[in-house]
């Protein structure tokens, strides 16, 4: 299929990314959030983050502007999907609303239109059957952040078609980011599934008091070379995030120690959320 129009759905932290990686791929991208003020700022951060590539050379101004004139902006779900060769789903990690907006773009796509979520943990198999065309769903995880990490896990389900996984392929390689296709779904997929078990590692000593968080931060920095500690990327990915994939996680599998730790409920019921809120496990409002 030859894609000229892509919608994302959602412009939070991954949404707002998600769309100018596809406008500066050279598709009309329209953007598609309910709070006219997440839009908002959406648009403002992608002004700064992309006065900060021309700054340094990695854009042109002429491909900056190129870029914004191919994206719009819409609180307006339908009018988001009408002409869309491709949806890309990003909103927040439950189920339930996955399937409630899978249901409403169902019914505002082009039946030939492609519905992709890029749910880092849920599978496409428990939305798929909310719409029609099963057969065009499909799995396509960014990593956070968007712009910067250059991998996207295309997970095929056995709803997928082959055309449908191939789009999804595609669509990466015109956005500049490798692909890697899974061909059977699992939750959490690969790099999450490594990414949870060091995390939850790192929470169990933390809480059994073998360490603090900083220092466990420190020796996965030093002994490991990971770029930055298990704690610190909590902070940066949103701890709500986690928390929340957990929560899916155990209403899937039943299992306890697929439960969010102690500490994590804690920080969610706090509102410590990490760097987003301006304090997790650590500070950032003495850190500006």
């Amino acid at each position: 299929m030859n894609i000229q129009n892509v919608t994302v759905i959602g412009a939070g932290s991954m949404g707002h990314q998600i769309a100018m990686l596809s406008a500066l791929a050279g598709f009309d991208t329209n953007i598609h959030d309910v709070n006219e003020e997440v839009l908002k700022q959406a648009r403002h951060k992608l002004n700064k983050i992309m006065d900060k590539w021309v700054g340094k050379d990695k854009i042109s101004m002429e491909e900056r502007d190129r870029a914004f004139e191919k994206l719009y902006f819409t609180t307006d779900l339908e009018e988001a999907a009408r002409h869309a060769d491709l949806v890309i789903e990003a909103v927040i990690e439950k189920l339930d609303v996955k399937q409630d907006v899978f249901e409403k773009l169902d019914k505002a796509a082009p039946d030939h239109a492609g519905l992709a979520t890029n749910s880092s943990t849920i599978v496409s198999s428990l939305i798929a059957d909310v719409t029609s065309r099963p057969d065009k769903v499909c799995n396509m995880h960014f990593f956070f952040p968007p712009l910067v990490m250059d991998c996207v896990e295309v997970v095929k389900g056995e709803h997928t078609s082959e055309e449908t996984a191939r789009l999804a392929m595609d669509v990466c390689k015109r956005m500049n980011r490798t692909a890697v296709l899974l061909q059977k779904e699992i939750s959490g997929f690969i790099a999450n599934r490594i990414l949870f078990a060091i995390q939850k590692e790192a929470m169990a000593l933390y809480e059994d008091g073998y360490a603090d968080f900083k220092d466990i931060d420190k020796i996965t920095r030093k002994a490991l070379s990971h770029p930055i500690g298990p704690f610190e990327l909590m902070d940066l990915s949103g701890i709500d995030v986690g928390y929340y994939v957990m929560l899916q996680q155990y209403a899937e599998t039943g299992d306890p120690k697929d439960k969010p730790s102690k500490t994590l409920v804690d920080k969610v019921e706090a509102g410590e959320l990490g760097k987003k809120t301006g304090k997790g496990f650590y500070d950032y409002h003495s850190r500006i």
